[in-house]
């Protein structure tokens, strides 16, 4: 099934290094993705978030030196959405881009709604990191 795409970003004016290491941390989540929920628990081996809609389960790419931050969030009707998320060399900082993908029946506002959420992470992940 085809779904449309849209390409998020913002620069980061810190070490890709930096950024990959923070975003790679579930346990910041709520620092630079509150919409997402929280608090963030790890149990064994896995990181789960308290959302709204139940506990989802966070499981995020293996650590690589590609800066590929993709997750998956296991929802609680057992729907898995795949994210994802790279950070980027660009200079001296990088360049955080986020692919929002279109869910099946999902309304151009629902789209826009979610586009203006996953900005405004993005925005609070600059500053978070560049406040530091």
């Amino acid at each position: 099934m085809e779904t449309e795409s849209r390409h998020l970003s913002v620069y980061i004016g810190r070490p890709t290094g930096e950024v990959y290491a923070f975003a790679a941390d579930p346990a910041n989540l709520p620092r630079w993705a509150p919409g997402l929920g929280g608090p963030v628990v790890r149990i064994d081996d896995n990181w789960f978030v308290e959302t709204p809609e139940g506990r989802v389960r966070v499981t995020f790419a293996p650590e690589n030196e590609y800066g590929v931050l993709d997750h998956e969030v296991l929802t609680p009707s057992g729907e898995t959405v795949y994210v994802p998320l790279r950070a980027i060399a660009s200079g001296t900082g990088c360049e955080v881009v986020f692919t929002l993908r279109r869910s099946p029946g999902m309304t151009d506002a629902e789209f826009e709604r979610d586009a203006a959420l996953v900005n405004g992470d993005l925005a609070l992940l600059k500053k978070v990191l560049e406040d530091a």
